[in-house]
């Protein structure tokens, strides 16, 4: 526990018999739950946790469900209970391998490969069923230091921050440590998620060392968080939406200590562009639609519009200027016309939308 609140780290893992017991065993004292996700793993990753289990200590979790049941006022909050039930049927087919109610460490075996996304997704439906104040997230590859735990979690304890990332992107070493391919790509990436969750002064989107409060739990659909190496970016704007709080700390990046990377930079790119440019229009419309209007939203669309329209345009001043032919007054009036006013209606939306999400980051 750190300031009398619960703590959960949910570690996914994928073929990580080399490196999970190590992971497991260096998890500090404070943490209550170690709640490992095995992704179906062919190897033996299940097998190395399952012989911690015995050894790995038990704490029993102060209960913390405040429903009372039966009271007319907290009907809403029953029918919530069962909604949380039944949303377990949404998350892949797994099962929870546990010596005792009471044991530190967890084992979930997804019984299908769902994805890094869908790990996380299952270890954050624990944690949440089970009431823990700030879960945070390692991976089973030991590529972050169980040091800066403490730190990662401060904020969610201390100051109630919903949602925290550690960021490698700044530390001194990160431009030479990092590999040069997944620096280029993870900075790509960054800039991509900015625009798409609303989180503008965020800089290393893709780190997976993060901690998350139980009410950011809470707010929004688990079973909804894309399955694959996309969910750090996707989480954002989900938490966007939300209006969660957002902090970045600081933390050191961990290369060559035996890991192995299973994601292949440029191949995931485009997908997690793709997924990017549609939770854009996504968190656009409800949050400054459906949820409460807001300017930017006919801004960003009247921009987008214009900008269309100025395309066939400049298509035909293009061809034209090729095959020297001079240009028509009107096409070019109508190209700059469209072009300019799109452009800057794109800018003022973009302007109102980091304006409108400065409270969130913290």
């Amino acid at each position: 526990m750190l300031n009398n609140k619960t703590i959960a780290v949910v570690i996914p893992a994928y073929n990580e018999e080399k490196q999970i017991q190590d992971v497991i065993k260096g998890i500090p004292e404070f943490v209550d739950r170690i709640i490992v996700v095995n992704d179906s793993s062919p190897d033996f990753t299940a097998e190395k946790v399952k012989a911690l289990i015995p050894v790995s200590g038990s704490s029993t979790l102060p209960s913390k469900n405040k429903q009372k049941s039966g009271n007319k006022y907290y009907a809403v909050e029953d029918l919530l209970v069962k909604i949380n039930e039944e949303e377990k049927k949404l998350f892949p087919d797994s099962e929870i391998v546990q010596e005792t109610t009471d044991s530190r460490l967890i084992l979930i075996n997804l019984k299908n490969n769902s994805g890094v996304g869908a790990a996380i997704a299952a270890g954050y439906k624990w944690a949440k069923d089970n009431y823990i104040d700030c879960t945070a997230v390692m991976a089973g590859d030991g590529q972050m230091d169980p040091d800066e735990l403490e730190s990662i979690c401060n904020p969610v304890v201390f100051e109630n921050i919903d949602y925290v990332k550690g960021d490698r992107l700044s530390h001194p070493s990160a431009s030479v440590f990092i590999p040069r391919t997944r620096y280029i790509g993870n900075s790509i990436l960054s800039i991509l998620t900015k625009i798409a969750s609303g989180y503008w002064h965020v800089t290393d989107t893709q780190t997976g060392y993060t901690a998350i409060s139980n009410k950011a739990l809470n707010n929004i659909k688990l079973y909804k968080i894309y399955p694959r190496y996309g969910m750090p970016n996707d989480m954002l704007v989900k938490l966007n939406v939300a209006n969660c709080s957002l902090r970045e700390i600081d933390i050191k990046p961990v290369y060559n200590i035996g890991e192995k990377s299973k994601m292949k930079v440029f191949k995931v790119i485009p997908k997690i562009s793709f997924l990017l440019f549609k939770s854009f229009f996504k968190r656009i419309w409800t949050k400054y639609f459906i949820k409460s209007f807001h300017p930017l939203f006919i801004l960003y669309h009247l921009g987008f519009l214009l900008l269309l329209l100025a395309i066939p345009y400049g298509i035909k001043l293009i061809v034209r200027a090729i095959n020297g032919i001079e240009a028509n007054p009107l096409t070019a009036l109508a190209f700059a016309f469209l072009s300019i006013i799109g452009f800057q209606s794109v800018l003022f939306a973009m302007w109102m939308d980091i304006q409108d999400n400065e409270r969130l980051n913290r």
